[in-house]
């Protein structure tokens, strides 16, 4: 128990520092939240090289690094569509460079596609400096983060089944219906953002439910990748959490969904 109390206490002392950075990078939008995804695609790189090729992770950590640079700036630059194309183009050279130092190409490439879709589907749904944008964007900070809180505190407190014990011992059927649970009221209450043209309460609150699935499929699905690894972190930069991956396994999957939400939203109509 006293662990347990311990590790809740770091990681709500790295939420009290972390989140106001992000939410105010956020806001900021534009180059600013670039900027700030490309450091963390670094960092991220950093973890991902470090984890599937432990003995050559220097060579792959500079060609997924610079796949993710060269597609998160052209995102910025000009769209979605030739950040995509950019980072497919990426992943295909840092494989084929992976496999010519004698390593596994399919786990170069994996971790450029791994970390690239989230992070150019981010500079997509901030859109420069929107109020719609800052809307999307918060509402997946939001929701990640509110599952997340909820999963692991009726997790610890009801327990119960587990929710994949061959991978992430820890989780519970508990946890994971908490955590979905506390995304839907997230989303819900997003809606409600001023200015920011949202879709209704009960839409947002449909895509708070199916993000906040994904977010905790992204953390099993990592769960999942440390093992195959046999590492038990991806790092150690943030006290609490491990690694920058850790942190924002189940961030990158919700990404994709709200993503897909908004283009949803945008193929029916909405203005967003």
């Amino acid at each position: 128990m006293a662990l347990k109390v311990r590790e809740m206490g770091l990681r709500a002392a790295s939420a009290i520092v972390l989140a106001p950075l992000a939410v105010f990078a956020v806001w900021l939008g534009g180059v600013w939240i670039t900027a700030v995804m490309m450091a963390a695609c670094v960092l991220l790189a950093m973890e991902w090289s470090r984890m599937s090729a432990r003995e050559g992770w220097k060579p792959i950590f500079g060609a997924v690094g610079l796949a993710l640079l060269a597609a998160v700036a052209v995102t910025h630059a000009t769209g979605l569509s030739a950040g995509l194309v950019l980072m497919v183009f990426g992943a295909a050279l840092a494989g084929i460079f992976a496999r010519s130092r004698g390593l596994s190409m399919t786990d170069a490439a994996y971790g450029v596609l791994y970390i690239g879709w989230p992070a150019v589907l981010f500079i997509w749904l901030r859109d420069g400096n929107s109020a719609a944008g800052f809307y999307w964007v918060t509402l997946t900070f939001a929701v990640t983060w509110s599952a997340d809180i909820v999963a692991f505190l009726v997790g610890s407190t009801v327990g119960g089944p587990k929710l994949w014990p061959r991978y992430s011992p820890n989780k519970t059927w508990s946890g994971f219906l908490g955590g979905l649970a506390a995304g839907t009221v997230a989303g819900a209450a997003m809606s409600m953002l001023p200015g920011a043209g949202a879709p209704s309460l009960w839409w947002s609150a449909l895509l708070g439910l199916a993000a906040a699935a994904a977010a905790m499929a992204g953390d099993l699905w990592e769960s999942a990748l440390k093992r195959r690894f046999g590492v038990k972190d991806a790092g150690a930069i943030i006290p609490g959490h491990g690694g920058l991956l850790d942190r924002v396994d189940g961030l990158m999957f919700a990404i994709v969904v709200v993503a897909a939400g908004r283009a949803l939203f945008l193929h029916f109509g909405g203005v967003a």
